[in-house]
């Protein structure tokens, strides 16, 4: 069968995963009456609760005689690791761009790597029955974004459709039929070239693995796509590192295909198509599966550094152990070791004394994500505030920069440009309209600046305004950045707080915690209305006398506590404090720095 390997990129919320869908049912992928979920190729629970690809999926649908492998890839640049390994894999790419929204920056990010591979990509502007949709200026901002990212005559000359992704429909013109997909369809079958890996079935066989999966019974799973020769189940190949050392040999002992969202087995691999392979037991992502007499590895793509690094440690709250079944570090570490085995833009290194791990990676997003999964998993962990990791080249101290987009109303955009451009040292680069009384800014501004800003970005913009972020390079030292003024309400007791003591503290600054909470000595329940810290008692219950007086027994009416994300949390801390995390709870505590704790967080403050 004739095969296309496509990829579909796009920015966070531009409809992409609702494309699939629809690709996935006209093209008969699914039998008529099937029950199937809403964004089907969000299978995992976290990307169906915050509406976001973060693991990259293969499907594959058939369209008149041709097999189209489809991956969909993350939208956010913190899962940009994923990005990277896929788009190896794949002919061409179909980029998806609001028609409303144009271009944005994790669009930017993914459609660089595209063109750098030289692969030819098709775009969609999708969303153009949006009342504020403007398809043609989106279609100019694309081209203007190939033309800064150097692309060459080919990838300037794209193809282009309009299409409603929810409605099912794309065309070559605004005033097409507006029916179905099949537009796109054929544009993927004719633009997209077949895979010149057919050309080498003869060959020995070789495969670049560029995900890990596991099965509760076949062990490991390796998918990536065959680059030469064939492979039939019961082989015995081998596996090569990046350097080309041997691995491991292992017998082939399932060889599977995307059809539609599942998986089948197959008797035989063939160059092109994209595959998985079950057997081996230790070969991992970027090494070269191939037969017993080639001797040199595929080349694997370089994988972008991380840039800000989170340390993990073990709970050592007075109210460890009580949610949780995994709370030594040796568990911990293992979690950890096998993340980064599976996810090669993170990386794990112990940190002196043993007891935490310093795990580095792209945002705050990408720890977020593994933080919540690792706490439903069952662990229990006390999570540091995020520093920026930097280099030092030719004597001089260098930082990552971050490009920011932000589309805010007009009448917040002044109170927006003084926050990022001057404590957080940020430089403004683009300020124009938007479009519907909204103005867009970008600017360059350290990653250090960007921590902990958000919930003030929401705050100054009213809720309204839109940030989005992607890494940009790398950069002279801006100096000191102030973070958080703001000092913290801590507990002085263990007990369970009382409603009486905290409406008596509401006067101090905003509550964390609600009444019959637990809390301990240390705990963090509130954040004070001035910049010290201040030591409290949330169990501090009226007195009772024999007395009673005409108002003296009011009823306690209290203001509903703030109740911090994950995320929030993290860059909501200080170098001094931490974040607790069990699978019911997240709490804030002070604690005490070791020495070289201290000297990293003096290092950082200069």
């Amino acid at each position: 069968m004739d095969l296309r390997n496509i990829a579909i990129i796009a920015h966070v919320d531009h409809g992409k995963t609702t494309l699939v869908d629809e690709l996935l049912k006209q093209s008969g992928a699914f039998r008529a009456g099937q029950a199937v979920a809403e964004r089907a190729m969000d299978s995992n629970d976290l990307e169906r609760e915050r509406g976001i690809t973060i693991l990259a999926k293969a499907t594959s649908v058939e369209w008149k005689g041709t097999r189209i492998n489809i991956v969909d890839t993350p939208g956010h640049a913190d899962f940009g690791g994923e990005v990277e390994r896929i788009l190896s894999m794949v002919d061409g790419v179909v980029l998806l761009v609001d028609a409303a929204e144009g271009p944005m920056p994790q669009t930017k990010f993914v459609t660089a790597k595209a063109l750098a591979l030289g692969l030819r990509p098709i775009v969609v502007l999708n969303k153009v029955d949006k009342p504020d949709a403007e398809p043609d200026r989106a279609l100019n901002e694309v081209f203007d974004l190939f033309a800064a990212l150097d692309a060459d005559d080919d990838q300037l000359d794209f193809p282009h459709l309009y299409a409603s992704g929810r409605a099912g429909w794309a065309d070559a013109g605004l005033d097409g039929p507006r029916k179905d997909l099949s537009a796109l369809f054929n544009l993927i079958v004719n633009h997209v070239p077949a895979p010149r890996q057919q050309a080498r079935a003869e060959e020995p066989f070789r495969m670049l693995a560029t995900t890990l999966g596991a099965d509760p019974y076949l062990g490991r799973i390796l998918t990536g796509r065959v680059e030469s020769g064939r492979l039939k189940v019961g082989a015995t190949v081998q596996a090569l590192s990046r350097l080309g050392e041997p691995v491991e040999r292992f017998r082939v002992s399932r060889v599977q295909a995307f059809r539609g969202l599942a998986m089948q087995e197959i008797d035989e691999a063939v160059a092109g198509d994209i595959v998985t392979l079950s057997g081996m037991s230790r070969a991992t992502v970027s090494d070269t599966i191939c037969a017993l007499e080639v001797e040199e590895p595929l080349p694997a793509q370089p994988i972008d550094p991380p840039t800000i690094s989170v340390t993990f440690g073990i709970n050592d709250s007075p109210l460890a152990g009580r949610d949780g079944k995994h709370v030594q570090s040796r568990v911990i570490r293992e979690r950890l070791m096998r993340e980064a085995e599976s996810n090669v833009a993170i990386r794990v290194s112990d940190t002196p004394g043993g007891e935490a791990f310093e795990v580095a990676g792209r945002g705050e997003l990408q720890m977020g994500v593994l933080i919540e999964n690792m706490r439903r998993e069952g662990f229990e962990l006390s999570i540091s505030r995020p520093q920026v990791l930097v280099r030092e080249e030719d004597g001089q101290k260098l930082e990552p920069i971050e490009e920011v987009t932000i589309d805010v109303d007009d009448e917040f955009a002044g109170a927006v440009i003084e926050k990022i451009t001057g404590p957080r040292k940020g430089e403004l680069l683009e300020m124009r309209p938007a479009g519907a009384g909204k103005t867009r800014l970008i600017a360059h501004v350290p990653s250090r600046g960007l921590i902990g800003y958000h919930g003030e970005f929401l705050t100054d913009t009213r809720g309204t305004g839109v940030l989005n972020r992607v890494f940009h390079g790398w950069a002279p030292w801006k100096g000191p950045i102030a973070g958080r003024r703001a000092g913290v309400l801590i507990s002085m007791e263990n007990g369970v707080s009382v409603a009486y003591a905290l409406w008596n503290l509401e006067e101090r600054g905003r509550l964390f915690i609600g009444p019959q909470e637990q809390v301990y000595q240390g705990m963090i329940i509130g954040e004070h209305s001035r910049e010290n810290d201040l030591e409290v008692n949330p169990l501090k219950g009226k007195k009772l006398t024999n007395i009673r007086a005409a108002g003296s027994d009011e009823a306690v009416r209290l203001t509903p506590p703030v109740r911090m994300s994950l995320e929030q949390a993290i860059a909501w801390i200080n170098d001094d404090e931490l974040v607790e995390v069990t699978p019911k709870a997240i709490r804030l505590r002070k604690r005490h720095l070791n020495p070289h704790e201290r000297k990293r967080a003096a290092k950082n403050a200069s």
